[in-house]
């Protein structure tokens, strides 16, 4: 089996990736590093989950050098979601070398976004729009920047930013590195890949390995005046422990969530035409647990990585066999079974045997009661190319309050590391981080509990001592 060391990774940068608990490459990880790190131009076609933030992310950290006070890589994502998601995972991999990552996205203030540019920043993770917003203030200067990386190209395509790409990238030196991460490969992304990057080593996972295994997966045929009610049919006799609900445009999203809620259930829409404040607020709700059932357009979904996803509805037949694969990866994450379920229309069996033939799957019809109710599989946990660590989900846990929060710039990153060291626990131990304002709740297994109090609590955490407690029950 190959191993992260076999790939010619430094010795801090392993020992980063052990600190957050990965063992060995992904497929896309396996491929895609060696030329990185050789310093080729890379083009990477792989879904959100494969494992390709390490696979872009290493060999950039790698080459970064700490002592030179500019930005020296800059991430390109679509969405303020991915933005902070790539964030975490970069500032976890790159710890250990002291490279100081800058997330920059809208939504956020830009004075304390610029302020942290001024303050030093060697990768800086960003969305087009406010990256495209700093550069015209002169607060982001990319004239020694080495390494450039385009993240789910074709996301920047459907969202219309590829023109303020290409003026991105045209401010870049011209010897830069670049990797152009995309699930799918339409025309538009394939000429910008042609145009900007030289020579480029391609590597492609297929996207049917990295779902199919752990989903179960079936279709219902549906006539258009009976689609809310046979919805509803399913979500009570699946009974699910977290579903997404995937439509295909915005008013569609808010039209079926008012039609659900009406109904009794608790359930939140999730589009692009909701203020950031309210999609933030979704997000936070779902990711911790407390909201049940999510209704979603795919742009708005982009980047939600939650182990506890049971179900996937496709309530609406996806645009693409590409797009069915992204979705269906919402479930079936991290150790756990899943079960995706896909409406469609009598005019529709062709898109439907177009995702069979892609998927390289046969969707059996659905039948209510025609199975048990999902439960966690009990076995250890795939690794995983995340920075937020889940545990095994075996024996009792116990939720922990830490004394910091956002406001001293704690990631969920610093806490697991500062418990990991301190206790010898797995970093997989460390279970369901959620980092608030001023303090961060977390949980860790029961029997650990006072262990991880006692080592913990007077420990140095972001610069200063950190105060842990059990939290009433």
């Amino acid at each position: 089996m190959t191993t992260f060391a076999d790939l010619g990774l430094d010795a801090d940068i392993l020992e980063a990736l052990h600190d957050v608990g990965y063992e060995s490459p992904t497929p896309i990880q396996e491929q895609a590093m060696p030329p990185l790190l050789q310093g080729h131009d890379v083009i990477g076609q792989a879904q959100t989950g494969s494992g390709k933030t390490a696979a872009f992310g290493l060999p950039m950290l790698q080459y970064v050098n700490p002592a030179e006070h500019e930005v020296q890589g800059l991430v390109l994502t679509p969405t303020r979601e991915l933005c902070i998601q790539v964030t975490q995972a970069l500032r976890a991999y790159g710890r250990r070398k002291g490279i100081d990552v800058v997330a920059v996205f809208g939504g956020a203030p830009i004075r304390s976004q610029q302020a942290q540019l001024r303050a030093g920043g060697h990768v800086v993770v960003g969305t087009v729009g406010r990256v495209k917003d700093l550069i015209s203030r002169h607060s982001l200067l990319l004239h020694g920047t080495r390494f450039v990386v385009l993240d789910e190209a074709d996301e920047m395509l459907d969202l219309g930013f590829l023109e303020d790409v290409e003026r991105i990238l045209a401010l870049t030196p011209s010897s830069r590195q670049t990797a152009l991460f995309s699930a799918t490969m339409p025309p538009e992304i394939r000429r910008l890949a042609d145009q900007y990057l030289y020579d480029p080593v391609t590597v492609k996972v297929q996207a049917a390995t990295l779902t199919v295994e752990t989903v179960e997966q079936f279709c219902l045929e549906v006539r258009p005046r009976e689609k809310s009610d046979r919805l509803v049919e399913v979500l009570r006799a699946e009974g699910p422990e977290q579903a997404i609900v995937f439509v295909r445009t915005k008013i569609r999203c808010e039209q079926l969530y008012r039609t659900l809620r009406d109904r009794g259930m608790n359930v939140k829409a999730l589009h692009g035409d909701m203020t950031q404040g309210a999609r933030d607020g979704v997000m936070i709700s779902f990711k911790d647990g407390r909201l049940p059932l999510l209704v979603a357009t795919d742009v708005a979904a982009r980047g939600l990585d939650i182990s506890g996803v049971s179900h996937v509805i496709n309530y609406d037949v996806p645009t693409s066999p590409d797009v069915y694969v992204h979705r269906i990866g919402r479930t079936g994450r991290v150790g756990r079974s899943g079960r995706a379920i896909t409406f469609f229309e009598a005019q529709q069996r062709r898109e439907l045997r177009a995702i069979e033939n892609h998927a390289g799957v046969t969707l059996a019809p659905w039948v209510e009661h025609a199975h048990v109710a999902p439960t966690a599989v009990k076995t250890k946990p795939r690794r995983h190319s995340k920075p937020h660590v889940s545990g095994d989900g075996d024996g009792p846990a116990r939720k922990l309050i830490v004394s910091m929060g956002r406001a001293a710039g704690l990631e969920p990153s610093d806490i697991i590391h500062a418990i990991t060291a301190a206790t010898g626990l797995d970093g997989e131990s460390v279970r369901n981080v959620r980092v608030l304002e001023r303090f961060t709740l977390l949980e860790v297994p029961d029997r650990d509990a006072d262990r991880v109090v006692d080592q913990v609590s007077g420990t140095e955490v972001c610069g200063q001592p950190v105060r842990l407690e059990r939290a009433a029950t």
